[in-house]
């Protein structure tokens, strides 16, 4: 790996992490980052969820206040979420490479649709917020068809995750946000450490991506809530659209 390459990684993890705690679509960063360090499609994605969990854990800790009360709950759907992990793992696993760099530009388009509609999806969640509180077995359902597609190609996975959690339980907001911090965080722990196991890692590009994630978590968000959040979300979208169409574009 050349200097510039590493640069190019940790930078992209220290986006990403930061990213991932405001706004979520940090994948969309670090991903394309690890194909321009010369990664093949499969092995960038397994490294990409690796070397990002610093950042979720990050994230995690900032927000241990709005878990206070929530350890019961978080434990059933964390059940769900890391059998949905488990098999969306084994999928990319056993998908051959140049299938899963085939669906990759509609997964990463995909992702940046979910993140564009992030805020309108808070604002109906908000509209329909009641004191209903529906059969949690219902979320450990949703959730677990989440964490499949979580564990294969992480973009996004957050979007889907508070949309379920805002839909079928009644809390607020900031607690159900911090509830899916800890449900994405296990979801790509779980995919981790099956590529972990078999051998499906590049450590120095997930130990560089994850040295960057863990600052822009814990440091880079500080500097990143001075600007708008909006802004935020409008930049990734724009440079993962960009991504997607640039993949895209090369398989024809």
């Amino acid at each position: 790996m050349t200097p510039g390459s590493a640069a190019l990684v940790v930078g992209a993890g220290f986006v990403a992490g930061g990213v991932n705690a405001l706004a979520g679509g940090g994948t969309l960063l670090a991903y394309p980052a690890l194909l321009a360090a010369g990664l093949p499609p499969v092995l960038a994605n397994t490294t990409c969820s690796v070397g990002l969990l610093t950042g979720y854990a990050g994230g995690s800790l900032a927000y241990r206040r709005e878990l206070v009360g929530q350890r019961a709950r978080a434990l059933r759907l964390i059940a769900a979420g890391v059998i949905g992990g488990i098999a969306g793992a084994v999928l990319l696993l056993v998908v051959p490479g140049d299938a899963f760099e085939s669906v990759v530009p509609f997964l990463v388009l995909l992702s940046c649709l979910l993140l564009a509609v992030q805020p309108r999806v808070a604002a109906w969640l908000a509209s329909r917020r009641s004191a209903e509180e529906h059969p949690l077995w219902i979320a450990q359902v949703l959730i677990g068809l989440g964490a499949v597609y979580g564990s294969f190609f992480g973009a996004g996975l957050g979007v889907v995750m508070l949309a379920v959690l805002g839909l079928l339980i009644a809390d607020d907001l900031q607690r159900l946000n911090a509830l899916k911090g800890v449900l994405s965080l296990v979801i790509n722990l779980v995919g981790a450490l099956l590529f972990v196991a078999t051998g499906h890692v590049r450590w120095l590009e997930a130990l560089l991506l994850a040295v960057g994630a863990f600052g822009g978590a814990t440091l880079g968000v500080t500097l990143a809530r001075r600007l708008p959040p909006q802004g935020i979300r409008v930049g990734v979208v724009v440079a993962g659209v960009a991504v997607g169409l640039t993949l895209l574009v090369r398989q024809l």
